[in-house]
């Protein structure tokens, strides 16, 4: 029987937050995906948190030790927030289990009741890294007792990365530096990482395996935008290291796909990324006809 552990990282929010409904949501789809999978998957559920956020953790998630870091040590920032690093939450979902697939989404990513088994039949495929990109669903649920409702519906997809299965052997050969959760980009330092040391990666766009209530983008904010500028330099620097050793990614890969746009329009690609909104189908339209155009040149 595979072993698969999920780590997620709670924190306590004000009921002002979209993140005040969210967690326990997320917290008890991912109890039910585990009694769903039982008898086929073994599934651990992880919390990785600050001392100050021990309280919101459930009582049958395993907590790993406390976070000891956050991105305010490696930067000065006009509003302090006190975001964690990716690399500190994943070291602790590798030092506490030895699941062989390790799963990492963020803490307001719900999941449908047979989203272990799908990952376990992909792995069973032969694809060793992957994400799952969520659907966008109606942001009135609030409680859990709405989860049924909210399984009900297909929803929107969205064409972020919020969640990732990977191997645990590939784990230690991930850089990451001091990319921080709770800012752009940090889904692509990560997706990178799976792309530069997998055999057989994937990106699922149109899946129905996990859910988000809303589209907020709260992160869009202007007094948060240096958290933002962070995260691209960490970004640029970890996608350079990464070619410096695995080759150049792939154009038709995320990373390199990222690469590409960021050496031919500058800083100007990543503002339209972050403050753009464009539905994903109707993204998928605009890049099938750009890719014709050229196609049909001499």
């Amino acid at each position: 029987m595979r072993r698969i552990a999920h780590i997620v990282n709670p924190f306590q929010v004000s009921e002002s937050s979209d993140l005040f409904a969210a967690q326990p949501i997320t917290f008890e789809t991912m109890r039910q995906a585990r009694a769903f999978a039982g008898g086929q998957v073994d599934v651990e559920l992880l919390s990785a948190q600050y001392p100050e956020d021990q309280a919101i953790v459930p009582s049958d998630f395993r907590r790993t030790p406390d976070l000891e870091e956050s991105v305010l040590d490696h930067g000065q920032f006009q509003k302090a927030r006190k975001l964690p690093l990716l690399q500190e939450i994943l070291d602790r979902l590798y030092q506490a289990t030895e699941a062989e697939t390790l799963v990492y989404a963020n803490v307001d990513i719900g999941l449908l009741p047979h989203f272990y088994l799908a990952v376990d039949g992909w792995l069973a495929a032969g694809y060793d890294a992957f994400t799952i990109n969520r659907r966008t669903i109606s942001d009135r649920f609030t409680s859990v007792e709405q989860i049924p409702l909210m399984y009900a519906q297909v929803g929107q997809p969205h064409r972020g990365w919020d969640c990732f299965v990977f191997r645990r052997e590939a784990y230690p050969h991930y850089n990451l530096g001091a990319i921080c959760v709770g800012a752009p980009r940090v889904g692509l330092a990560l997706i990178a990482n799976l792309v530069a040391h997998a055999g057989h990666f994937h990106e699922f766009k149109d899946q129905h395996l996990t859910f988000h209530l809303g589209n907020e983008r709260a992160w869009q904010e202007g007094a948060y935008a240096d958290y933002a500028a962070h995260n691209s330099r960490e970004l640029l620097r970890i996608l350079a290291e990464l070619e410096a050793k695995q080759g150049p990614f792939e154009r038709s890969s995320p990373p390199g796909a990222f690469l590409a746009k960021r050496r031919r329009f500058g800083p100007a690609y990543e503002f339209w990324v972050d403050h753009v909104h464009i539905q994903a189908h109707t993204r998928r339209q605009i890049e099938r006809i750009i890719s014709r155009g050229r196609s049909d040149q001499p």
